[in-house]
């Protein structure tokens, strides 16, 4: 059960960053500089930050999930 509750925490913790990641980088972006077509580089980080953020939300959500069917079958088996 230890293991489980750790890899909970850990889950827990990414969805977390992944999202506060995403708010800083919606920012940046909302914040950022008019550009024009030549100078589009003060979204590139932002951008790609976004991406990286939604892979980390999705990443942890599929641990949650599978911890989630842990439990549910380790509570079907006590049953």
């Amino acid at each position: 059960m230890m293991k489980i509750n750790s890899t909970l925490t850990q889950a827990m913790a990414g969805i977390h960053r992944g999202m506060a990641s995403a708010r800083q980088h919606a920012q940046e972006i909302a914040s950022a500089d008019s550009f024009t077509e030549d100078s589009p580089s003060s979204l590139i980080e932002p951008l790609v930050g976004l991406t990286q953020d939604q892979l980390q939300v999705s990443a942890s959500t599929a641990v949650l999930k599978a911890v989630d069917a842990m439990i549910g079958t380790l509570l079907d088996e006590k049953a």
